[in-house]
């Protein structure tokens, strides 16, 4: 058994008694609303390929107001946490 695995969930498969399937899929089948339209849900392996299919969604998105407003969230809690820890931002500027 490894220290670093991870132990995979397990999977609830329940069809009831008279359930009789036509095609439509089992009404009980536990799935993601997003699971269709999104790369980084899945079985996934590695923190390297899970952040490159982040940042390729990212770069795809049809949406360039969410981006710019995530991207904009970042920069404010950043600057929040740098108050926060008494960052000294005068390292930046050059003093003449």
């Amino acid at each position: 058994m490894g220290i670093f695995k991870l132990r995979k969930n397990k999977k609830y498969n329940y069809t009831p008694r008279y359930f009789d399937n036509k095609g439509e899929g089992n009404p009980f089948e536990i799935k993601h609303k997003f699971d269709d339209f999104r790369k980084t849900i899945g079985s996934n392996s590695g923190l390297k390929t899970k952040i490159n299919n982040a940042f390729d969604e990212l770069k795809e998105s049809p949406n360039r107001e969410v981006n710019r407003r995530i991207l904009i969230i970042v920069a404010v809690l950043l600057l929040i946490f740098l108050f926060i820890i008494d960052f000294d931002l005068s390292i930046f500027f050059s003093k003449k």
